[in-house]
């Protein structure tokens, strides 16, 4: 469900069957390395905590890694693995922010690239769907059910006329 924020704009959070998928979100960074900057900006500014408030169902794992580059990761209950993003040499904090929600709204699968037609042995029975297929400016018709005698009847004419 859609939650709205103070600059009203719509968030969304990633869920399976109304469960959110992010289990954990691991913050690692240097506490002096020059890449981390952003990073310990998120984390001294309170966008950490705010990110946290809004997100109460998910942990929040800081790791500090000396001499390393700083990444996020986060751990889902979708899949045995984790998604790793670098975070290294980012501007401010806002887009380790957008980084985290990022986080927060994917569903934890696997993503995989469709290169081949799906084919089914059962087709669906409205169609393929495309935009040209906007009906509310048609007349509306009438569609009525015909009894099984007169459904008979009509087939066993169409058969002998055919033929």
């Amino acid at each position: 469900p859609p939650t709205t924020t103070n600059t009203q704009t719509v968030q969304y959070k990633m869920a399976t069957r109304g469960i959110t998928q992010l289990q954990k979100l691991r913050i690692l960074y240097c506490e002096r390395g020059g890449s981390s900057r952003a990073l310990r900006e998120f984390l001294s500014d309170g966008h950490v905590v705010r990110f946290a408030e809004r997100h109460p169902e998910t942990q929040i794992e800081v790791l500090v890694r000396p001499g390393r580059h700083p990444f996020v990761e986060g751990l889902y209950k979708t899949q045995v693995t984790s998604h790793q993003v670098c975070v290294k040499n980012f501007e401010d904090a806002r887009e380790v922010t957008k980084v985290c929600y990022m986080m927060a709204n994917r569903s934890g699968r696997k993503i995989t690239k469709i290169t081949t037609p799906i084919l089914t042995d059962t087709p669906s029975v409205q169609g393929i769907w495309t935009p040209f297929l906007n009906l509310q400016h048609e007349e509306p018709f009438e569609v009525s059910i015909l009894p099984p005698e007169m459904v008979e009847a009509a087939s066993t004419t169409s058969t002998s006329t055919t033929v």
